[in-house]
């Protein structure tokens, strides 16, 4: 066997495995994820060592990248040395090199009181409100929502560094809470000593207003100002409330200065939010913003076994699947579509069955397959950007306004049986050549925005139900 090359060698071997995956991936990934990666000297032979600036970065190369690197590599040599990723040592001088055949941690078992959860951290006896059931072990790791649970993952191992805050942002039941949760879980069961409170920005609304009313601005500071981990679901609802706006900066520049973490969700990104103050919305955008999107096919499945295993109920595959396709929206629905075929089968002492999920699910289904309209499609897509329905027909031409405008074209020329001129007399009695127009327009945009062509896959996702 080969020994492993010299450091140039090696340097030249990874800069041709790294111009062969530029033919593969696109370039902004490329640059983002595989250029940055540094190659090192290692003492074994036949070992490629890439090291990688922080934990999170190593954790989400090694899930989307690391077989594609190996499979380039066995291509270009015949025989591809082992790879191994690495903290570089200015990330964190104390963190051993991680290798990629590395066994996987044991599961860390869930929190209990004996462990911390209900370790009572703030005055006025209030505990954390976290939910045990609610780990990173429990959560179902897919495409959707990859990104955003490495992250917090990242958040929960190495608080108060970077990605703070982390914002999570996406639909109803898509898993925000879960990763919430997740965080002050991992954290308690390392550190069982640390402040956390998981709160709904409802509850914090309220604080605010107890303590105005009961001039108890002490102990509200004491409350939040001295926590280690803060975790705040559904921000937006801090929309035009100017006290709360203005007690959240507070406890956000003071949880900040002393090192402390924040980890908010929102149904939008930051600078989507309306009716709050810019300089907050300055600061949900200082540090690392995430989407998890609605799960996909093989997500959805997946969900759907381990729900139905946790209530003793054998799922038969073909079924899981013929729900997962019926059922796209969030995990919600999809639990919702679980309880309802385990409560017809055990009324009715079946099997779970395709034929017996349909007749469980006749209502959902049956307004899942309703025809697809133009009307539903304005409405799916002035809600996917955040614009009025009435902007669909306007004649304002603003960008914010014309790209959805013109993806709710595109859409109804691929979904329904509409002519170019019905779907512009339904755009506010439009010319058919401005849809053409916009039809080509989005089409061809599609192949070259990724980000645009994943918008339109869970818009259409959406409309087809």
């Amino acid at each position: 066997m080969p020994t492993q090359p010299a450091l140039t060698t090696a340097q030249d071997l990874w800069s041709q495995c790294v111009d062969r995956l530029a033919q593969e991936i696109p370039e902004q990934q490329l640059n983002t994820w595989l250029r940055p990666l540094v190659v090192a000297p290692h003492s074994q032979a036949n070992c490629l060592v890439l090291q990688v600036g922080n934990r999170f970065k190593l954790d989400w190369i090694r899930s989307q990248y690391l077989e594609r690197i190996r499979k380039t590599l066995s291509a270009l040599v015949s025989d591809p040395p082992i790879i191994e990723l690495a903290l570089t040592q200015r990330a964190n001088p104390s963190t051993r090199a991680t290798q990629d055949t590395s066994s996987a941690p044991s599961p860390r078992p869930a929190p209990t009181e004996a462990n911390g959860l209900m370790h009572r951290p703030m005055g006025g006896g209030s505990s954390h409100r976290l939910n045990p059931n609610l780990t990173f072990e429990t959560l179902i790791e897919g495409t959707a929502n990859r990104m955003a649970r490495a992250a917090s993952m990242h958040v929960a191992n190495q608080l108060g560094h970077l990605y703070n805050p982390l914002f999570v942002y996406g639909g109803v039941g898509v898993g925000k809470t879960h990763l919430m949760h997740a965080i002050g879980n991992q954290l308690l069961g390392d550190r069982p000593e640390s402040k956390v409170l998981y709160i709904h920005a409802e509850q914090f609304v309220s604080d605010v207003v107890k303590s105005y009313q009961r001039k108890a601005f002490d102990e509200f500071k004491d409350r939040y100002h001295s926590l280690d981990l803060l975790l705040i679901d559904d921000v937006q609802f801090f929309a035009n409330k100017e006290r709360t706006q203005e007690e959240f900066f507070n406890a956000f520049e003071a949880l900040l200065a002393k090192k402390s973490h924040i980890v908010l969700t929102s149904d939008t990104y930051p600078k989507g939010l309306a009716d709050i103050h810019e300089r907050l919305v300055s600061r949900f955008d200082s540090g690392l913003t995430v989407a998890i999107e609605p799960p996909e096919l093989e997500m959805r499945v997946a969900i759907l076994m381990k729900k139905a295993a946790q209530e003793d109920a054998a799922m038969p595959e073909d079924v899981a699947f013929f729900v997962a396709k019926n059922v796209r929206s969030n995990v919600r629905e999809l639990e919702g579509a679980l309880r309802k075929i385990l409560a017809y089968s055990r009324f009715n002492q079946k099997e779970i069955s395709i034929a017996l999920a349909k007749d469980a699910l006749r209502d959902l289904l049956s307004i899942k397959n309703r025809q697809i309209t133009v009307d539903n499609i304005q409405k799916t897509v002035a809600d996917f950007y955040k614009i009025k329905i009435s902007d669909m027909y306007s004649k304002r031409r603003p960008a914010s306004i014309a790209k959805p405008r013109q993806v709710a074209m595109y859409l109804a020329k691929e979904l329904t049986q509409k002519s170019l001129p019905e779907i512009g007399d339904l755009f506010g009695g439009r010319d058919h050549t401005t849809v053409l127009h916009a039809v080509r327009k989005i089409s061809a945009a599609r192949g070259q925005d990724t980000e645009l062509n994943q918008a339109l896959h869970v818009l259409e996702q959406t409309l087809k139900g």
